[in-house]
């Protein structure tokens, strides 16, 4: 039997999750992608494909965060809600991307229903 590294496993997990998850105008999709040193998300309408709001701890205005952390994760949650907010995106599907739904994921997804975002 092959072993299987994380990652393939993890992808593997991701497309069991984007089977029942996908984002319309009405309910765009919050996707989640961690490294050991930064976290993005972005919503995302996939009918038309289009990335409607974006934060990640590797942009230059986003600089002082660092995404390795729960901390991190909380800052970036409240920064794509403030420009979901802007964007007119009340209420959202949450994808975590094969990701366990604990530690940063988990910080990211508290921060997003802090700020207001219902999913």
């Amino acid at each position: 039997m092959a072993t299987r590294s994380t990652r393939a496993l993890r992808i593997r997990r991701h497309s069991r999750v984007r089977l029942r998850v996908s984002g319309t105008p009405a309910r765009p999709r919050v996707a989640v992608s961690r490294s050991n040193k930064h976290i993005s998300a972005q919503i995302i309408d996939d009918l038309s494909g289009r990335t409607l709001a974006a934060a990640s701890s590797v942009e230059p205005a986003l600089a002082s965060v660092t995404g390795g952390n729960i901390a991190g994760a909380e800052a970036i949650g409240k920064v794509l809600a403030e420009r979901a907010k802007a964007a007119g995106i009340t209420t959202v599907v949450f994808d975590r991307g094969g990701f366990a739904y604990h530690g940063r994921v988990a910080a990211l997804a508290a921060a997003l229903r802090a700020e207001g975002l219902e999913f």
